[in-house]
């Protein structure tokens, strides 16, 4: 897990068209209005772990996305969103459904805990 340091530069994103990129601006929209559940991969592009479980998580959202929207927010240019959750350590991944927080996981995991804890969910 990675804890919040200094901006460094060079972010890279690897999102593709199943997992959408959000920020403050779009939160509201794309999070807290949707009509599905949102898992939003609160992450850095510094961050190791996060890439790590990016790829995974590009696989979650090509196998659920008709039950689930898939988002990710970088937590250096929305501090104010990440602190608002309370986003100490990162990779979090926090699920959201009706505007609420109803899952949140902390750091890399394997693809079937991801599965595990979204079927709860889904049913």
């Amino acid at each position: 897990m990675c804890y919040r340091l200094a901006k460094k530069g060079g972010l890279k994103e690897a999102v593709n068209a199943k997992v959408i990129k959000v920020d403050e601006k779009s939160w509201d929209a794309e999070v807290m209005k949707s009509d599905k559940p949102v898992m939003v991969d609160f992450w850095a592009g510094w961050c190791p772990p996060c890439n790590a479980v990016a790829p995974v998580i590009e696989e979650l959202a090509g196998e659920y996305s008709d039950k689930v929207k898939f988002a990710k927010l970088d937590i250096d240019g929305n501090q104010r969103l990440a602190g608002r959750y309370q986003v100490r350590g990162i990779p979090t991944f926090i699920v959201f459904l009706n505007g609420e927080e109803k899952i949140r996981l902390v750091g890399a995991k394997p693809k079937a805990m991801f599965v595990a804890e979204l079927s709860k969910w889904l049913g």
